[in-house]
């Protein structure tokens, strides 16, 4: 069980930092004014090369396929620039405890990243990276990149985001105590009607929690201080669902959990659906009754997918066909499989775990269009020749199958 609320509690420490980001933006004006100029300069060089590759399929130059392959290669470098630009140099000047910060950040992500994946997500494509020699010999330790930012602290300590980045970073490597008090120091110094106060109040109750190793009444006051500035307070509430699952109070574990996914961002709701899940399982090993959990109704959606006789005659059984799940009025698919006309009729179940993309998945749509298509020339992108099934609208989460009947030519 350790390593679930563990889980739980990292991931919200993770996605709570990001409320954190507009309070430390507001002492750096000069800094973020540059980065948004570079932000703006990456965001023009990506509308202009996107219009020049939709001039060349336009002139026949490349196909559908490949505009789609070079929109998303896009995206994907707009987003690396976004997230890795620096600021132009002769517009602001980075005093020494942004830099330390920032050192400490790119120290912590990636290891942080890595440990968590290789727990929780597939550890095995993380190999070939992880061999590979480290990128600077010259670049400080994470216990190096501490000492100075807190050397950077004793000389000034009134720096609230530097008090955060320690406060984040001695909970993620275990050191809950030395964590607790970087939070009591930032508390010290952060206005309570600061948009963020209620979320760090409650990365405090869980560094108090940690620290002491249970549910204790400070840790309890602490909890209730944050849910009376907020009552969806997502750390505060699962720390109350973890208590509750140590005390085998399986169904308040549950409904502390559930009203926490109504204020959750997708990483800590993905976190607090597991506990849900695990809670659910132990009130059914003991007998008890579970009370309905709309929250874990499965982004889905099934078909069965068959091939007209008179086609079926006029093709090849290893003829690849594809089945996909796409939003309503667009062309790229959220979801997809492949099967062959041997394997016809089938019945077809896509999920997000058949996402194209990590920001476009089934779960985030209500209703989405099924189409399955038996591909002459063995790509995914329709050509003229190919058989396709009329499109289906279909409810995500509808488990229902859908029948997709392949006997259209298209043109």
């Amino acid at each position: 069980m350790i390593e679930l609320w563990l889980g739980i509690a990292v991931l919200l420490c993770g996605a709570l930092a990001f409320l954190f980001i507009p309070f430390a933006r507001a002492r750096k004006r000069a800094f973020h004014q540059a980065a948004v100029d570079r932000k703006q300069q990456n965001i023009d060089i990506y509308n202009e090369r996107l219009a020049e590759l939709e001039r060349e399929f336009a002139a026949n130059t490349i196909t559908e396929q490949e505009l789609e392959v070079l929109r998303l290669e896009l995206q994907r470098s707009l987003l690396e620039d976004t997230d890795t630009d620096e600021p132009v140099k002769h517009r602001t000047v980075l005093g020494t405890p942004q830099l330390l910060g920032l050192a400490v950040m790119a120290l912590l992500v990636p290891a942080l990243s890595l440990g968590l994946y290789a727990n929780y997500g597939s550890a095995a494509l993380l190999e070939v990276p992880r061999t590979q020699p480290a990128q600077s010999q010259d670049m400080p330790s994470v216990e190096e990149a501490i000492v100075m930012l807190e050397k950077e602290l004793a000389e000034n300590p009134e720096n609230p985001e530097g008090w955060y980045i320690l406060a984040t970073t001695y909970m993620n490597l275990g050191e809950f105590q030395k964590g607790q008090a970087a939070f009591e120091r930032l508390l010290e110094q952060m206005p309570a009607d600061a948009p963020q106060y209620a979320g760090v109040m409650g990365q405090y109750a869980q560094s108090l929690y940690f620290a002491n190793g249970k549910m204790t009444d400070a840790v309890r006051q602490q909890v209730n201080r944050t849910l009376d500035i907020e009552p969806l307070e997502v750390t505060a509430l699962g720390l109350l669902g973890i208590d509750a699952f140590e005390q085998k109070e399986y169904a308040d574990a549950i409904a502390y959990w559930r009203k926490a996914l109504q204020n959750a961002d997708a990483e800590a709701a993905s976190s607090l659906k597991s506990g849900i899940q695990r809670a659910a399982q132990e009130m059914q090993q003991l007998g008890q009754t579970v009370p309905d959990i709309p929250e874990l109704d499965v982004a889905q959606v099934v078909a069965l997918v068959d091939i007209d006789e008179q086609q079926l005659t006029q093709l090849k059984p290893d003829q690849p066909v594809f089945v996909f799940a796409r939003a309503v009025g667009q062309r790229m698919p959220l979801a997809a499989a492949k099967l062959t006309v041997a394997d016809l009729p089938a019945r077809v179940v896509l999920d997000d775990s058949m996402a194209m993309m990590p920001q476009a998945k089934l779960s985030g749509y209500t209703r989405v269009e099924l189409i399955a298509r038996v591909s002459l020339s063995g790509e995914p992108v329709a050509s003229a020749g190919d058989l396709e099934s009329p499109a289906v609208l279909v409810a995500v989460g509808t488990t229902t199958p859908v029948e997709l009947q392949i006997n259209t030519i298209v043109q």
